[in-house]
């Protein structure tokens, strides 16, 4: 899904906002949380995920096409862990958190 088909589907189901308006939501939303990540913080938006931003540090790395060594600066990128409701609708009907090995016989 890309952004132009969320907001026609967030327009879809809420008639009685204009397009455009959804659009500015839908945009100030993705704007705040790229603001917060910008600014080192983190989001969580219960039972989705939570939005983090990690450190990834200098490297020596190696060219693919070529073979050779190469210096990979260090890097700031961002990270998604999903929210609890989020894994049981992905994987209905298994709990992770249960540890337990049942026999069927």
């Amino acid at each position: 899904m890309i952004k132009s088909e969320l907001v026609q589907i967030v327009a879809a189901r809420n008639p009685h906002l204009y397009h455009r308006d959804v659009e500015n939501i839908v945009n100030a939303v993705l704007d705040e949380i790229t603001d917060a990540l910008s600014a080192g913080n983190r989001v969580e938006l219960r039972g989705f995920g939570a939005f983090s931003v990690k450190n990834r540090p200098s490297r020596s790395g190696r060219n693919p096409r070529t073979g050779d060594s190469v210096f990979v600066e260090e890097k700031w990128v961002p990270f998604f862990k999903t929210g609890k409701e989020l894994r049981e609708r992905l994987n209905p009907g298994s709990d992770p958190d249960l540890d337990i090995d049942v026999d069927e016989d």
